[in-house]
C-alpha cells in the first residue's frame, strides 16, 4: 500500500517495553512515589542505582564504545513511555535525555569519553541548563556569559529552571561567549555556583535555580561553541521532546486505566459508572487522543531514529509529537478527576498527581501553542513571533 509505514514493534523492543512496565509496576508504586516526593533527595538512590547497573537504561542510547546500549529512540520512548504511567521520580530524563543527549549531539568525542561511561553505568547524575528562564532552547534566552582567561573561563549568569539541578553531580550549562552560543561542563562543587531548589506545584520532578558567580573553569570545561553548539542545543531540544512526549503518552494512558478501573467499581443508581452511555463516551474520548499521540510519539521516534535526518526535520516531527501529547495528557488527567468525582482531587487518590504532571510538563521544552507556530511558521515559511517556548 503506498505510504504505509509499518509501526510494529519487534521482539527486542517489545521485551524492553514489557521488561520495563513490570519493573516499575513493581518499584514505582503509588507508594513509592508519594514517598519518593516527600524525601529530601526527590528520589530513591537504591532504584536510581538499580536502574544504571541492572536494568541498564542509563545506557540505553549511548553507544557501545562508551559502555551503552547503541539503541535507537524508539527503545527510548519505549521506556519513557513506562516511567511516565508510573510517574517515576528519578534524575533519568534530566541527566539521560538531556544531559546525555547534548554531549553526544556535540561531537566533542574528548568530552564523551570523559562523561558519558559514568552516565552510562549510572554512577554520574547529571543536567542541562539552556537559558535564564524556560527549559527548552531558544537563542535569546541564553543570557549567563563566558568570559576567556588565562586557564581557561570564567561563568557568570543565572538559570532559573534547571531539571533536577540540585542532584546532578554535573552540569551542562548553556551560555554566551564571543557573542555566540557555547556549551560548558561545570562540576556540582564549583566555587562559585550555587543551586537553589525550587518549591513546585509537581514534586514528583524537580527543579532548581542555578547561579554562577565568577565560576572558574579549566580550558577542558568548554563542550562546543558557535553555529555547533547552536545545532547541538537544538537537536537536543528536540530530541528531549520527543522522550518527554512518550513519558506523557504514559501519563495519559494511565489515567485512563485508572479511570477505567475506578468507574467499573463505584455504584451509582444501583449501576456501575462504567454502564453510562455518557461516562462511555468520554473513557472513548480518552483512548482515542491516546491512540493518536501513541503514533505521533512513535514516528517522531521512528524518525529521530533515521541515519542523518536534518535537524529542521527532526523539529518538526518533535513539536507534533509534543503537542499531540501535552493536549492528550492534560485532556486525560483532567477527565480522571471529574470521572473520579468528589475523590478525584483529593491527596489520597492518583489522579491529582498525574493532573500537576501534565500541567508541568505541558511547559517543557515548548508549549503547545508555540509548537504550533513553530510547525505553522515551518509548513507556510512565515517569520516567527516572539518565543513562547520557555
Amino acid at each position: 500500500m503506498s505510504g504505509y509505514v509499518d509501526f510494529s514493534l519487534s521482539t527486542d523492543q517489545r521485551m524492553i517495553r514489557d521488561a520495563a512496565a513490570e519493573f516499575l509496576a513493581e518499584q514505582s508504586p503509588s507508594t513509592a512515589v508519594r514517598d519518593a516526593m516527600g524525601s529530601e533527595r526527590g528520589y530513591d538512590p537504591a532504584l536510581w542505582e538499580r536502574m544504571g547497573a541492572e536494568m541498564g537504561w542509563c545506557g540505553l542510547s549511548i553507544v557501545e564504545e562508551w559502555g551503552g546500549l547503541g539503541l535507537s529512540w524508539v527503545e527510548v520512548a519505549l521506556l519513557l513511555e513506562q516511567m511516565g504511567r508510573r510517574l517515576l521520580c528519578s534524575p533519568y530524563f534530566a541527566t539521560v535525555c538531556l544531559a546525555a543527549t547534548a554531549l553526544h549531539e556535540s561531537g566533542n568525542t574528548a568530552a564523551g569519553a570523559k562523561w558519558l561511561p559514568a552516565i552510562a553505568a549510572g554512577r554520574l547524575r547529571a543536567t542541562l541548563g539552556f537559558g535564564a528562564t524556560g527549559i527548552g532552547w531558544e537563542a535569546a534566552n541564553v543570557t549567563a556569559v563566558a568570559s576567556r582567561t588565562s586557564e581557561g573561563f570564567t561563568l557568570t549568569g543565572s538559570l532559573r529552571h534547571v531539571p533536577d539541578g540540585a542532584q546532578a553531580e554535573l552540569l551542562l550549562i548553556a551560555a554566551q561567549l564571543d557573542g555566540a552560543a557555547a556549551l560548558f561542563a561545570v562540576p556540582a562543587g564549583a566555587a562559585g555556583l550555587k543551586v537553589k531548589e525550587h518549591a513546585g506545584m509537581d514534586l514528583t520532578r524537580r527543579t532548581a535555580q542555578v547561579t554562577l558567580q565568577n565560576v572558574q573553569l579549566a580550558r577542558d570545561a568548554l563542550i562546543v561553541d558557535g553555529d555547533r553548539a547552536a545545532a547541538a542545543l537544538q537537536r537536543t531540544a528536540a530530541l528531549a521532546a520527543i522522550a518527554l512526549a512518550a513519558e506523557q503518552l504514559g501519563g495519559a494512558q494511565q489515567c485512563l486505566d485508572l479511570t477505567l478501573a475506578y468507574v467499573s467499581e463505584r455504584v451509582q443508581f444501583g449501576r456501575t459508572l462504567a454502564s453510562f452511555q455518557a461516562v462511555k463516551h468520554r473513557c472513548a474520548e480518552m483512548m482515542v487522543r491516546i491512540e493518536s499521540t501513541r503514533s505521533a510519539v512513535t514516528g517522531a521516534a521512528r524518525a529521530a531514529s533515521a541515519v542523518g535526518i536534518g535537524t529542521p526535520e527532526l523539529q518538526m516531527e518533535a513539536a507534533c509529537a509534543k503537542v499531540f501529547a501535552s493536549d492528550a495528557f492534560y485532556f486525560c488527567a483532567q477527565e480522571a478527576i471529574q470521572l473520579h468525582g468528589g475523590v478525584g482531587f483529593t491527596w489520597e487518590y492518583d489522579p491529582q498527581l498525574y493532573f500537576k504532571r501534565a500541567q508541568s510538563s505541558a511547559q517543557w521544552l515548548g508549549t503547545s501553542d508555540a509548537l504550533r507556530e513553530h510547525v505553522a511558521a515551518a509548513l507556510l515559511d512565515l517569520p516567527r513571533t516572539a518565543s513562547r517556548t520557555s
